[in-house]
């Protein structure tokens, strides 16, 4: 018995790097020092250590986890990959850092080299539309460990940042406002739940089949939040990624130290009839939520869609439940001084990011360093 007849294509392997390089070759740019196929890629910094007091690297690693499943059921392949992508500089740009590379993991288990392009494709858009080189990566076709036809996806992003201008929460303050920029959908987040409350994927949904509108990728604020920070001071930034808004808004803050660096964020609730100018939860949430509520009950598409609206008002356990799962529509989140947050949210609108003031920053009670990460960052509450 040799490889082939083990499970492994070599040869479909080569077809496939010889898709990949092309791709990456449309990211490059003059600090790349070597190709795809080399055992590691070569990126150049001179240009940071001329222009930047302490240049810091900044890494992040994410996958695109369970919306792999719809994709693959649609049988579309070329937006998870900027999905990847996003997941990991969206990260990194938490910290004030510009993505300057990124690489790829792809696993199988039986290499179909054409749908692996269509992945990478979709991590070669992702990398061209933030301005991040495409570097290297891996592909392991694994026999008998995935199924056949089933492929996972994850990546790896560095970018970098002078120190001085690192965003950590240091610098919010008593009063900042928070500023919440649109997102897409759910973005890469939650799929596993939306996979058993949503099981048909050609359910109609707005003139399309509700799969389409899950495969939307993840937005990526990277070039208008970097052009942000070039005319404005942001205070802190959270990426809103599974655990919604409860687990990832907190993260911007420091852990606190002393009483008077210990804050919590205050989050206007859109679902309140009285604020006016908040964002719209996108619809496709309260689909969620119905069948997150009814799993197992049938219903038109209008009815569900009806009826998910109003448990989003009404429904305080299905309401906890959206805003600790989901991003609701808001996908990234700025603190900011608060004359600077018009500014911005023209700024950002006129770059095709609708943003909105969505809540406050407060002081908090003070809590020592504990073991519970999510008691020692900082808290949230809904108004």
């Amino acid at each position: 018995m040799d490889y082939k007849q083990s499970g492994v294509n070599i040869e479909e392997g080569y077809r496939a790097v010889g898709k990949y390089r092309e791709l990456a070759a449309l990211t490059a740019n003059s600090a790349v020092l070597n190709g795809i196929g080399s055992f590691a890629g070569l990126y150049s910094l001179k240009e940071y250590f001329a222009t930047m007091e302490e240049p810091v690297l900044v890494s992040g690693t994410d996958g695109v986890g369970t919306k792999l499943d719809i994709a693959f059921k649609m049988k579309k392949y070329d937006t998870v990959g900027i999905d990847c992508e996003a997941m990991c500089v969206n990260d990194v740009l938490c910290h004030g850092a510009k993505p300057l590379f990124f690489l790829d993991y792809l696993a199988c288990g039986k290499l179909d080299a054409s749908i692996a392009a269509d992945l990478v494709k979709g991590v070669s858009v992702g990398c061209r539309e933030t301005g991040t080189v495409l570097i290297g990566g891996e592909t392991a076709e694994m026999p008998g460990f995935y199924d056949e036809g089933k492929y996972d996806i994850a990546g790896f992003a560095v970018g970098i940042v002078d120190r001085k201008k690192i965003v950590d929460g240091s610098k919010i303050r008593e009063g900042d406002a928070l500023l919440g920029i649109a997102s897409s959908g759910p973005h890469s987040n939650g799929f596993s739940l939306i996979r058993k409350v949503i099981p048909d994927l050609n359910e109609d949904f707005g003139g399309m089949p509700i799969g389409s509108a899950l495969l939307e990728p993840t937005r990526l604020y990277v070039k208008p939040i970097l052009n942000l920070m070039e005319i404005l001071e942001i205070r802190g930034m959270a990426h809103i990624t599974g655990g919604g808004f409860y687990e990832n808004v907190p993260r911007m803050f420091c852990p606190p130290t002393a009483p008077d660096n210990s804050f919590r964020a205050v989050i206007r609730d859109p679902l309140n009839p009285g604020y006016d100018g908040l964002w719209k939860i996108p619809p496709i949430f309260a689909r969620i939520a119905y069948g997150a509520k009814y799993y197992g009950k049938s219903s038109s598409e209008a009815a569900a869609q009806k009826e998910g609206e109003e448990l989003l008002r009404s429904d305080q356990e299905i309401k906890k439940l959206m805003f600790n799962t989901y991003n609701m529509g808001i996908g990234f989140v700025l603190a900011l001084a608060r004359e600077d947050v018009q500014k911005a949210a023209a700024l950002l609108s006129e770059k095709g990011f609708p943003a909105w003031e969505i809540g406050w920053v407060e002081k908090s009670e003070y809590k020592s360093p504990s073991d519970n990460y999510a008691e020692t960052i900082g808290e949230l509450r809904f108004v």
